[in-house]
């Protein structure tokens, strides 16, 4: 390959869908949660089903990715907290536009709620810590529970 997109190729591609996250979602965010490399849970029951449904009816909002109907990545947003709650990508799916699309989902959605900054949390010296700076995110100090910080500020 050159670098040239074969037109039939990309027709044969399926496009990607961002939509809001719902409760028939769940099943689909915890497997890749469960599956990702990076920023793992070593008990994977603590984010339980009622605390996912919770952020996706009371306590903020939630969206994902999907092609052809199956969930590539989701993002959490925290209305409370104004920060991301969680985003993962499905692993072998990355690099390809879903987490940035989701993270700006995310921000953007508290932004319009009100939150002059957003912030979040990601372990030190990953993949995700380089992502979020590349994504224009202030990448902050060292929190006591070992994650490093890193905000968004609105732009008026």
């Amino acid at each position: 390959m050159n670098g040239h997109i074969d037109p039939a190729a990309a027709a044969a591609q399926p496009s990607l869908v961002f939509r809001e996250a719902c409760l028939a979602d769940i099943t689909a965010m915890r497997e890749i949660r469960a599956a990702v490399t990076e920023n793992r849970l070593s008990d994977p029951e603590r984010i339980t089903v009622q605390m996912i449904e919770d952020y996706l009816t009371t306590l903020g909002k939630g969206w994902v990715c999907e092609q052809n109907g199956y969930v590539l990545g989701f993002s959490f947003a925290a209305r409370k907290s104004q920060s991301i709650w969680a985003l993962f990508v499905r692993p072998g799916y990355e690099g390809r536009g879903i987490g940035k699309q989701l993270l700006t989902l995310a921000a953007d959605w508290l932004f319009a709620d009100g939150a002059a900054r957003v912030v979040l949390g990601t372990a030190p010296d990953t993949r995700a810590d380089r992502f979020y700076q590349a994504q224009g995110w202030r990448r902050g100090e060292l929190l006591t529970n070992g994650e490093v910080f890193f905000c968004l500020d609105r732009k008026d």
